[in-house]
């Protein structure tokens, strides 16, 4: 364990790099090769613009990093958040440190976007995706990765997480993001046992579905433990789903990025009202 530590401690941006690279690679591969929704689209042109943002969101994470790196140095020297308040073994650190930075760093503001306007505004190019795969777990506009970098670095503090644990859980974050976007046709047995620890697919995927209040679903990360918790899960069969997002559906509005990045700074729309016979 204290090797595991020690890594995460001294992790260079190339293995943090490999890690985003080697994950997006591995899911893109199986998804080509077991897809839930076969592809009648232009996948490589798709993937194009999702790397886009996936460089955008790079950018803004390496640039700001030295934030990260200071309040983790700063908690530590200080002896300030719930992991610095209370002595625990090793692996209890690493578990409910990866569970509640899961919380903190990527559920609640997950769910916070989608109940304040401005912030939906950024987050929805997330949603405008109607071709869910691998790649759009990282299509966030760059205006989004600052707001979730400020959550990650509350969540550093109020947990007290060395930045050890915060690069772990980031690399942890990164993979399971990509394997819970993929578009790969899960065994119904596996996915059912895996989706009692970690958000799986089969999960996550109708919260990408194109309305409400299915889009108000399963905001899960890593852990699936959130949403059931906070009663925000709900199981949908998968096959019926439509991606996207109701209020942003026309061609230009998912597949151009000058448009995408203008999206936050527009005119706010309203969201469709539907029936109860529309209901999954």
């Amino acid at each position: 364990m204290e090797a595991i530590i020690d890594y995460f401690a001294t992790i260079s941006s190339a293995h943090r790099s490999a890690i985003l690279i080697g994950g997006l690679t591995i899911f893109f591969i199986i998804e080509n090769a077991i897809p839930l929704f076969k592809a009648h689209y232009n996948k490589w042109k798709h993937s194009g613009l999702n790397i886009f943002f996936t460089l955008t969101t790079i950018l803004v994470n390496f640039s700001m990093a030295f934030i990260l790196i200071t309040a983790a140095q700063w908690v530590e020297n200080n002896q300030i958040g719930l992991l610095q308040w209370v002595e625990m073994n090793i692996y209890l650190t690493i578990i409910l440190g990866l569970v509640f930075m899961d919380l903190f760093s990527s559920w609640l503001p997950h769910w916070i976007e989608h109940h304040i306007k401005w912030m939906w505004k950024f987050h929805l190019i997330h949603h405008t995706d109607q071709h869910v795969d691998t790649t759009t777990a990282n299509r966030h506009h760059p205006g989004e990765s600052v707001i979730r970098f400020v959550f990650t670095t509350i969540a550093v503090i109020i947990m007290g997480a060395p930045m050890w644990l915060v690069f772990m859980y980031q690399s942890l974050s990164v993979v399971l993001t990509q394997f819970n976007h993929s578009n790969i046709n899960m065994p119904e047995w596996l996915d059912n046992t895996l989706v009692w620890v970690f958000c799986t697919p089969n999960m996550h995927r109708v919260h990408h579905h194109y309305r409400q209040p299915y889009s108000d679903k399963n905001y899960g990360n890593i852990f699936s433990i959130w949403d059931r918790v906070f009663g925000t899960y709900i199981k949908v069969d998968n096959s019926k789903l439509k991606y996207g997002v109701d209020t942003h559906m026309e061609f230009n509005d998912a597949n151009n990025i000058g448009t995408l990045l203008k999206i936050p700074f527009q005119k706010y729309r309203q969201p469709i009202s539907y029936s109860e016979e529309e209901k999954l």
